[in-house]
């Protein structure tokens, strides 16, 4: 048996440790929208001039959402900027943790963190009106903790870090296979590309000649402005079906696991899945599996994808067009982006688009030609995220499953060690 030291969380890590910053420098800046539940690592998103505010961190610190309900969707992550050892600064709405020397380790500062008794305790921790409920970082300090020595500390980080590194591998692959098919989606639908290649005379690049001949090689005026000869102008609700969701009651909301995982908005929306945190046993309103799901209220026009069959709140709706074509769906809610940040912007208080307003936003419709060839193209690319998206989750299960019992000293390294090795990773 392996030896542990019972210490205080403040005494096990470092609690918002000091980073110098100078005012009017530019550095790396990491929003809570950038962190990813269940990714390990976050590199910022942009740069900004330092003015003295946000919370302050290192390469390698871990930053843990303090707000809800990012807390209890698992917004921690570290800080993994894109020059080795910057540092940076980011949303005031973190706590900063990192490894205290010769105590513990950054790595295992970050799975400590991700705890789920660790985070329990945080979340139970909570102050303020409801909706914007805050950890006060002092009342982390006195949580106990068994830290087991730093030989341990770095075998047990080594073995989750082993599933996370793939997780992160398949979110990286991911990520580049949506801008792949995002990039022909825009091509093809919103600079019509193959047609101003025909209509100048010249070959579609990337285009077979089966392809190629799907597309007109002239343009015609339409109420949308220039659009290919034969496409149509038109709007949304006249190609989408659109199902607004209804909230059920709050009685029958749960996070037990009963009844049917339930969306009220963008909270649990992911990469490309929502994550299942919320159920109903009375739901009312339904997404299928492959529908796009679009937050229709503040923010405005987020987009995700449904895996399997959910209930929708009133604040998400489940999209899919005419033709059952889950990748055009899905692609022509993210290239209506710009159309969506009006509704944000022109709301008084909260964005929000209703129906009739989702229903009339302008559409260029394709024939059903094009449409089956942009399905043929993009669906294989869609069907390899969902299959590694599927593989990263059964990872995460494993990670999740073992974490509380490594932490807590249940299981053994060498237990761990085996079970990982019997992983196809």
């Amino acid at each position: 048996m392996i030896e542990r030291n019972t210490l205080s969380f403040a005494d096990a890590v470092c609690i918002t440790p000091p980073v110098a910053l100078k005012r009017g420098n530019v550095y790396p800046f990491v929003e809570m929208a950038d962190v990813d539940p269940g990714i390990r690592n976050v590199r910022e998103s942009q740069h900004r001039e330092f003015k003295g505010g946000g919370s302050r961190f290192s390469s390698g610190d871990t930053l843990m959402a303090r707000i809800t309900p990012c807390l209890e969707n698992g917004k921690i992550a570290r800080f993994r900027p894109s020059v080795e050892k910057a540092v940076g600064f980011g949303s005031t709405e973190f706590i900063v943790i990192r490894g205290r020397d010769g105590i513990t380790t950054n790595d295992y500062a970050y799975y400590l963190t991700m705890w789920p008794t660790f985070r329990q305790f945080a979340v139970g921790q909570m102050t303020g009106s409801s909706g914007r409920q805050r950890v006060p970082t002092e009342t982390l300090a006195g949580f106990e903790v068994a830290i087991p020595p730093l030989k341990e500390q770095r075998a047990i980080a080594r073995i989750l870090g082993t599933l996370d590194d793939k997780i992160e591998l398949n979110r990286r692959m991911n990520r580049t296979l949506e801008e792949m098919a995002q990039a022909i989606f825009k091509s093809w639908f919103v600079d019509f590309d193959p047609v101003r290649a025909k209509a100048a005379g010249e070959k579609p690049a990337g285009l077979t000649p089966q392809l190629a001949a799907f597309f007109p090689d002239s343009f015609e005026e339409s109420e949308l402005g220039e659009i290919p000869k034969g496409w149509k102008a038109s709007n949304v609700g006249q190609h989408f079906r659109l199902t607004m969701g209804q909230s059920p009651p709050g009685t029958t909301y749960n996070e037990t696991g009963k009844g049917t995982p339930f969306y009220q908005g963008r909270t649990d929306f992911g990469f490309r899945y929502p994550t299942r945190r919320v159920y109903s046993t009375v739901p009312t309103r339904f997404a299928e599996p492959g529908d796009t799901l679009v937050s229709v209220r503040a923010p405005v026009g987020d987009v995700n994808m449904a895996n399997e069959r959910c209930s929708v709140g009133r604040g998400v709706a489940a999209i899919r067009h005419s033709g059952n074509s889950r990748s055009f769906t899905y692609y022509s809610m993210r290239g209506l982006a710009g159309h969506f940040l009006k509704f944000e912007a022109e709301g008084t208080v909260f964005g929000c688009l209703n129906k009739t307003d989702f229903e009339h936003l302008p559409f260029c419709a394709p024939p059903p030609e094009v449409l089956a060839a942009f399905d043929r193209v993009v669906t294989p690319l869609d069907d390899r995220i969902e299959t590694s998206e599927e593989q990263s989750l059964s990872l995460a299960a494993i990670r999740d499953t073992l974490l509380p019992k490594l932490i807590s000293g249940e299981l053994r390294v060498p237990d761990a060690e085996r079970i990982v090795g019997r992983v196809d990773i």
